[in-house]
């Protein structure tokens, strides 16, 4: 990129005039278009450290992009500058003390990829094609949580170029008030350029999902409500409201019909989770299909990947949710009924076990003691569509929030979020998150996010 030089980096610029520039920009939300000045992919953490003191010194807006995945678009910004941090995806693995160093770039399935070779897994989403970076420093949630905990859990160690420039690794025991504040909030406090994470015994799992006909969601998800508190912590599992996807190897006479699905994994023997399902569904109506059985923990974490391709249009609202009363579970329904595209879903996680076994200051993420983890997610190819989404997905989120908690998963809010819902979201802590980010962030250089504003 000849109009453009940054000092000491040795990565790829990418400019307006570049043939790939559109590829390079483009967002894994094709609702949202963004134009930066330059797009800075980075190499290793001392690129990473040229593109910040660039960027604060040039006074440019400055984005951070990662795995990608972001919703809302957050990873990318307009006339700015964008660390792209997609080339830093190496992975590696301590089959002894099982820890896994991962930079900043990785996706779920590079992690699962490496961890799988070991019998190992770290809670982290249910996408392969989520990003590492942006799960992990929103909290993070996946099939093993109910066991092991939130991804920022499992976190034991970052590295993290700061907004002047410098490098610092923040643990428990260095720069522990960092350390807290990135296990949760978020990428307000610097660009984090490596994860140590802890991970878990996970090879082979009972897992899949049974899909229901939606004239049984109400039956289902109340039972599903009573259910999973009692279950054992090995069964991560989840309810939603969605269509049966118009493709294989889905059976063709269910395409598109709607549709109420438990999707999980059991991380142990077969056998238990054959007979601990098994306690579950003979109480059910017979189910459309039920797919679940044995296969590798890398395939129900990816088992998503092929329907929702990069280039979609997403509008995402979330929620955090307490309780889940029959009046709730009535308006659940009734909404996603009204849904505008057969990929439009509503997906409840359970919040329980061992994340409620921290306490809610021991990280920013304070919704310890939720119950499930909510999104409404309205999605289309189309993008004829995105008004229509965006009025589905509000209109749902506003005739359900009377029922939830006033804040919500950050990963899982909007750009559009008004008010102060990002406070809400963080609770107590958020004062705390304030000052810190006064000290490590004083002028608000990272702000392309669900942002915490710097107050002393």
């Amino acid at each position: 990129m000849g109009e453009f030089a940054i000092r000491e980096f040795h990565g790829r610029l990418i400019g307006p005039s570049d043939k790939d520039y559109d590829e390079a920009r483009a967002l894994y939300n094709g609702m949202i278009d963004k134009r930066p000045k330059v797009i800075a992919r980075c190499t290793d953490a001392a690129d990473v450290m040229a593109a910040v003191n660039y960027a604060r010194d040039n006074n440019l807006l400055l984005a951070i992009r990662g795995g990608g995945h972001n919703g809302p678009g957050l990873g990318s910004c307009d006339g700015g500058l964008v660390i792209d941090l997609s080339q830093m995806r190496s992975v590696r693995v301590d089959p002894a003390s099982r820890d896994v160093r991962v930079d900043p770039g990785c996706t779920a399935a590079d992690l699962d990829h490496a961890t799988h070779a070991f019998g190992l897994a770290v809670p982290l989403g249910i996408v392969g094609s989520t990003g590492v970076s942006g799960l992990t420093l929103g909290g993070g949630t996946g099939y093993l949580t109910r066991k092991h905990g939130l991804t920022v859990d499992n976190l034991l160690e970052v590295d993290v170029v700061l907004a002047d420039g410098s490098f610092v690794t923040a643990s428990k025991d260095k720069h522990a008030d960092l350390f807290w504040a990135v296990r949760g909030g978020g990428g307000n406090f610097g660009v984090v350029t490596s994860f140590l994470f802890q991970a878990h015994q996970a090879k082979m799992v009972f897992a899949g999902p049974i899909f229901w006909d939606a004239k049984d969601a109400k039956q289902v998800m109340a039972m599903y409500r009573d259910f999973i508190p009692n279950a054992p912590e090995d069964l991560g599992l989840f309810v939603g409201l969605k269509s049966v996807p118009p493709t294989d190897p889905f059976p063709k006479e269910h395409w598109n019909k709607r549709a109420c699905a438990l999707i999980g994994a059991f991380n142990g023997p077969t056998i238990e989770g054959q007979k601990l399902m098994a306690s579950l569904l003979e109480t059910l109506p017979a189910p459309l299909f039920n797919w679940m059985g044995e296969m590798p923990w890398t395939a129900i974490n990816s088992l998503f990947d092929p329907f929702f391709p990069k280039g979609l249009q997403w509008y995402w609202k979330g929620d955090f949710v307490k309780a889940l009363p029959d009046e709730a579970i009535d308006v659940h329904i009734a909404n996603a009924l009204k849904a505008p595209t057969p990929f439009c879903l509503m997906h409840l996680y359970p919040i329980d076990g061992a994340v409620q076994r921290v306490a809610r200051d021991a990280t920013p993420w304070s919704a310890r003691d939720a119950s499930f983890s909510m999104v409404i997610a309205a999605v289309s190819p189309d993008p004829r569509d995105a008004e229509a989404l965006k009025t589905w997905g509000r209109n749902y989120w506003e005739a359900i929030h009377p029922f939830n908690l006033e804040g919500a998963y950050v990963n899982f809010m909007d750009a559009d979020e008004a008010g102060n819902r990002v406070e809400l979201s963080y609770g107590e802590n958020y004062k705390r998150l304030a000052l810190i980010k006064a000290k490590y962030d004083p002028n608000n250089l990272f702000r392309v996010n669900q942002n915490i504003k710097p107050k002393a």
